[in-house]
């Protein structure tokens, strides 16, 4: 819950973790603002929730190697952040606009998300705006395993699943403090 009126933006993002790994102890972390390591490059700040930028690592430990960035860049300024060969990844931009890909691309948006293809080296942002431009990075490595959805699990099968809800409801394996939460 927000500690003061305003606005509170709030990005969440779930890592699928690989099938020999989706039944271990439940983990979670959680940073506090001033927690998260930071970096600033030639009119570029980034926020490094998971992964590395600007040679600084974030002290997140994922378990699936991802990253997870939130980047603002003043106007006139450009980045190139590198990405693994191989990983999918996504932008969505907070606010602001700009040329993502290439520096004479069409400016792209506030609340519009670009999926980047994996044959590349990375993200490249120009912000040839008069104002800041505010954008998410995550990219993960793909598992390259099967995926089955519904509702909060993720899961291999349908027969996992299955067994995940039947967990859930009976309060067992991982579950077991479910059945007294409450969010008040």
């Amino acid at each position: 819950m927000p500690a003061s009126d305003g606005v509170h933006k709030s990005l969440q993002l779930r890592i699928n973790l690989a099938a020999k790994d989706k039944m271990i102890e439940p983990r979670y972390q959680e940073l506090q603002s001033k927690d998260i390591a930071r970096a600033s490059q030639d009119g570029v700040d980034v926020r490094i929730i998971a992964g590395e930028a600007f040679g600084v690592r974030s002290p997140v430990y994922t378990r699936t190697p991802t990253m997870y960035m939130d980047f603002t860049m003043q106007p006139g300024s450009q980045l190139h952040q590198p990405i693994p060969a191989g990983w999918n990844a996504f932008v969505y931009i907070i606010e602001g606009e700009g040329a993502f890909g290439r520096e004479k691309a069409t400016p792209t948006a506030a609340h519009h998300c670009l999926v980047l293809g994996a044959d590349g080296d990375g993200l490249s942002v120009w912000n040839r705006s008069g104002a800041p431009l505010r954008f998410a990075l995550a990219a993960g490595q793909p598992l390259k395993e099967p995926v089955v959805q519904h509702g909060p699990f993720v899961m291999n099968t349908r027969a996992e699943i299955q067994q995940a809800m039947e967990d859930y409801y009976h309060g067992r394996n991982g579950f077991e403090k479910a059945t007294q939460w409450s969010s008040a």
